[in-house]
């Protein structure tokens, strides 16, 4: 099963670190954020599929052709400031069948994610004290996904989207618009894929976004408490 990794932006929220190195190569407890994610990958994936844009080169070097004992490919996004959807989107025609897909600044507990991977389509998700934050996932009375809401105002539940999708290959199908900031967001895909697939909500109980560098230091406190 083939795990497409988002590793393109630039992590301006994240300067200065990212002026010299991509986002996905900063060390938390002395290794590499994406080391920390793939690690806790199921052994169900056996390749990994890389969209690289902001110093890919680092990357590649870095990861080599195998990583973590994985077979990696490697995808540019040419517009690495195009979104998620558009990260998500360069993935067509490399991935075959059910895939998992995740951010490549989001270290998420491995238990979690051995329970999505075994789905045919289901996402990651988790209760939050402010959700308005967030996007927010509005449920089917059977637990399944209906929609994602985008940070609103009054959120009709408290379960948060973290990333982590496991979906086939029909969601390159869907004609998703781009968004008012010129973006494409895979979480709009994925609210389309729901509408015609049963999208089930795994509920993860470790999250660590990683999208400034005071997270840094509490990922590090998370992970490494007696550094």
């Amino acid at each position: 099963m083939q795990c497409v990794l988002i590793c393109a932006g630039k992590g301006t929220r994240m300067l200065p670190l990212t002026e010299s190195t991509p986002k996905p190569l900063l060390t938390v407890c002395g290794k590499p954020i994406l080391e920390h994610i793939v690690e806790a990958l199921p052994s169900e994936i056996d390749e990994l599929v890389l969209v690289v844009g902001y110093k890919n080169e680092q990357i590649r070097e870095y990861c080599g052709e195998e990583y973590c004992g994985r077979k990696v490919t490697y995808i540019e996004q040419k517009d690495y400031a195009g979104g998620t959807g558009d990260a998500l989107m360069c993935a067509k025609g490399v991935v075959n069948g059910k895939f998992l897909f995740m951010y490549a600044d989001d270290i998420q507990g491995s238990e979690a994610l051995a329970k999505v991977v075994v789905e045919d389509h289901a996402m990651l998700g988790m209760h939050s004290d402010t959700p308005e934050h967030f996007g927010v996932l509005v449920q089917h009375g059977d637990g399944t996904l209906k929609e994602i809401l985008e940070k609103p105002e009054n959120p009709p539940s408290n379960m948060v989207n973290i990333g982590g999708f496991v979906v086939d290959e029909s969601i390159f199908e869907y004609d998703i618009a781009i968004s008012d900031s010129g973006e494409l967001y895979a979480t709009d895909m994925l609210t389309a894929y729901a509408v015609d697939h049963p999208v089930k909500i795994i509920e993860q109980d470790q999250w660590i976004p990683i999208g400034n560098p005071e997270q840094i230091g509490i990922a590090e406190q998370i992970l490494c408490p007696d550094k």
